[in-house]
């Protein structure tokens, strides 16, 4: 029998985590699999996660995360960060990769190439930077389910400064924006979020039949 709907009930954005708590590295790969296999428009994948190991930069990212206690007492500290700009090279590269991954010559998918061009570098860049950010949360989706069924809790976050987080990383120079946050680790017993019923719409009110 699937646990999947058991797994979502359980999961919540935990308000307190146990710092002295640590995941595993398998479990950390694990979810940095579930990550790398997320789906993307056009599997492009815009965006780079940066796994924050550093206490120093942590520190530094607290204040202007909201000063939450996340960013320091979770296991592990993810920032998600999209492209800003999708470049011809881009394009490219993904090309090749899929020519590589599938033994194809590459003359027989450059007209995938070439489609994908005509689509995404006529965007405007703010709009080709809002639909990098929106494959972020893809992702995001992918690691909250996987974390749900290794019983490892995640807060995926917005409350921060991307501009200052950006500066702190060094993220404008690589042409990349902080999109989300996510803190990862275990609950800490003292977290009263944890035993909240959970607060949905209901299946009248959030799905249209037509």
């Amino acid at each position: 029998m699937s646990t999947f709907l058991e797994n979502q009930n359980w999961r919540y954005a935990t308000k307190k985590f146990d710092a002295t708590k640590k995941i595993t590295t398998e479990d950390l790969n694990f979810l940095k699999e579930a990550i790398r296999l997320s789906s993307s428009s056009y599997g492009l994948q815009p965006y780079k996660v940066f796994v924050i190991d550093n206490p120093e930069l942590r520190a530094k990212i607290q204040p202007v995360a909201w000063g939450q206690s996340q960013i320091i007492d979770a296991s592990h500290l993810l920032v998600f960060a999209n492209v800003t700009s999708i470049s011809e090279e881009e394009i490219d590269s993904y090309i090749k990769n899929i020519s590589t991954t599938r033994s194809l010559p590459l003359d027989t998918i450059v007209g995938l190439g070439d489609f994908m061009k005509s689509k995404i570098l006529t965007l405007s860049e703010e709009t080709k930077n809002i639909w990098s950010a929106k494959q972020v949360y893809l992702a995001m989706g992918n690691l909250l389910n996987a974390a749900a069924e290794k019983q490892i809790d995640v807060t995926p976050m917005e409350g921060f400064a991307p501009e200052q987080v950006n500066e702190i990383l060094g993220l404008n120079e690589l042409g990349l924006n902080a999109t989300l946050i996510a803190t990862i680790g275990y609950r800490h017993t003292e977290d009263d979020t944890q035993h909240y019923k959970k607060v949905r719409k209901s299946h009248e009110e959030l799905f249209i039949t037509l």
